[in-house]
């Protein structure tokens, strides 16, 4: 039985504090440095699947616009069926325009708001509110000054509201020397707490993949 307030196909996100993201490495990309679509596997500690992503877009925009490109993306379970959508619209990847930042919905097909997450401006950190599907700000996510680091991972701080708790976090995964090197595929672990609004579980799950679209989609 799906609990009550639980979008059709996200019951398992309410048994679980933790999840693993994998990023498929394109070896079209690795050989000829043309972007494709970005492809990645949603797992538990365990290991296990839990849902399969996709990113839809066309080959223009993909490669004319780079990491800051729109795009939707579609998170299956394992049995193919949409449980989450998720899209961007085209905004500015600079912090000097603070009129024009980035925003991701997060959608339960056929089209049902879920949340979003909305960059807030700041001249140094990578900061994002958190809000349910009435716009409602709910939590914050906090970045270091430099995301990016050799050799260890970078953690995203997922808030409260006035920043003096800490609620979760999105962890970006040292990969190897190799896979850093020749690729912009990248591992991601998201904690939040058990008993968290499943909804914001999923929108966290959302906020990971505008992350690694805004600092490690660069080609290398």
């Amino acid at each position: 039985m799906r609990p009550v307030g639980c979008p059709p196909g996200l019951e398992y996100l309410t048994q679980i504090n933790q999840l693993l993201i994998h990023q498929k490495v394109e070896m079209v990309e690795v050989f000829f440095g043309c972007e494709t679509n970005n492809k990645y596997m949603v797992k538990n500690t365990l290991g296990q699947q839990i849902f399969y992503v996709a990113e839809e877009n066309d080959c223009c925009n993909r490669n004319c616009c780079g990491p800051i490109r729109s795009f939707v993306i579609h998170i299956q379970d394992n049995l193919g069926y949409e449980v989450m959508r998720l899209t961007r619209p085209l905004r500015c990847g600079s912090c000097c325009f603070p009129c024009c930042l980035q925003e991701l919905e997060v959608q339960s097909p056929p089209g049902f708001p879920i949340g979003y997450i909305v960059q807030t401006w700041h001249p140094c950190l990578p900061k994002y509110t958190i809000q349910n599907e009435k716009k409602q700000d709910i939590l914050k996510i906090v970045g270091p000054c430099c995301p990016w680091k050799c050799c260890s991972d970078v953690n995203f701080e997922v808030l409260s509201l006035d920043e003096t708790a800490s609620v979760g976090r999105i962890s970006k995964q040292w990969a190897g020397l190799l896979k850093e090197a020749f690729s912009d595929a990248e591992n991601f672990g998201i904690e939040f707490p058990m008993d968290l609004d499943v909804k914001m579980k999923a929108v966290l799950l959302g906020a990971c993949f505008l992350i690694d679209f805004m600092f490690y989609e660069d080609p290398k």
